[in-house]
């Protein structure tokens, strides 16, 4: 019963991502999903209330360990059904930047802090991947669409650019609500009551 629900699961994921229309992607694909494609609220199957069973079944190149975090929910799609994931994109480790390590090396890169999970390099260090992130591939900075890479790239390691062209440090974060673009609408009228107005920006 577990394997066919699983496979139904899958088969819904693939079909979702057949009939959307490719302009709903504005961003990458992520824009297509709900909250509940990556999140369950009562259905959690791991940490950060995971919609899908976090991917314990791969190993991590650089530390011989299954990943673990945030890195295994997104391992969770983005890694081959035989290594445990759905198939969506697969991330090829040995082939990839380096994430899912514990701590970085600073004679590698100087990582800051606002990048990192609880001290962990994760997915997340480098890639925002909610859909409100209107940056190219979910980056957290600003790469003009791929165009100026080197944005991104110099964020953790500035020894290898030229000093002069190093841009002030712009994060994208969804993670703060107090960042939020979009203000909350007041609620419509209930039974008499007064419309609650938006909090003060």
């Amino acid at each position: 019963m577990h394997g066919g629900a699983n496979m139904a699961y899958r088969l819904l994921a693939v079909l979702a991502c057949l009939i959307l229309p490719t302009s709903v992607l504005a961003h990458g694909a992520h824009d297509s999903l709900s909250c509940t494609g990556c999140h369950a609220l009562h259905t959690a199957k791991g940490e950060l209330i995971f919609a899908v069973p976090p991917n314990k079944k791969d190993v991590n190149a650089r530390t011989g360990q299954p990943n673990s975090g945030i890195t295994a929910l997104c391992l969770g799609c983005h890694e081959t059904p035989d290594k445990g994931g759905m198939g969506i994109k697969p991330i090829e480790s040995h082939m990839s930047h380096p994430f899912g390590l514990s701590s970085v090396n600073s004679k590698v890169a100087h990582v800051p802090p606002e990048l990192l999970e609880n001290g962990r390099f994760e997915c997340t260090a480098c890639h925002d991947p909610h859909p409100s992130n209107p940056n190219y591939k979910y980056l957290r900075i600003d790469t003009s669409g791929g165009a100026k890479m080197e944005k991104f790239c110099v964020a953790c390691h500035p020894a290898k650019a030229d000093a002069s062209h190093i841009p002030p440090l712009e994060l994208f974060s969804s993670m703060d609500e107090n960042k939020s673009r979009a203000p909350i609408a007041p609620a419509p009228e209930r039974r008499g009551e007064p419309r609650r107005q938006a909090p003060p920006q």
